[in-house]
């Protein structure tokens, strides 16, 4: 059994990224709000090592906190 493609029967169209996509001004902001982020989840899990409790005087947290701490190879003893 032969197949002949038919051409222009399926075209492609074509994608084209426009310079105003991503502005210098938007990549800032979300590089900005990424590096903010990480250094609060780095403070929190290697630095703070349960100082500041934000649940109160449960366990759960301070302890799931504590293995992460473990895990990322964080001194925390």
């Amino acid at each position: 059994m032969t197949s002949i493609p038919l051409h222009g029967a399926n075209p492609v169209p074509e994608i084209s990224i426009s310079p105003e996509a991503l502005s210098r001004g938007r990549v800032l902001a979300i590089l900005s709000i990424t590096v903010f982020l990480a250094l609060a989840a780095y403070y929190f899990v290697g630095v703070d090592e349960g100082m500041t409790s934000l649940f109160g005087k449960t366990m759960v947290i301070h302890e799931w906190v504590h293995d992460s701490r473990h895990f990322l190879g964080f001194p925390c003893h």
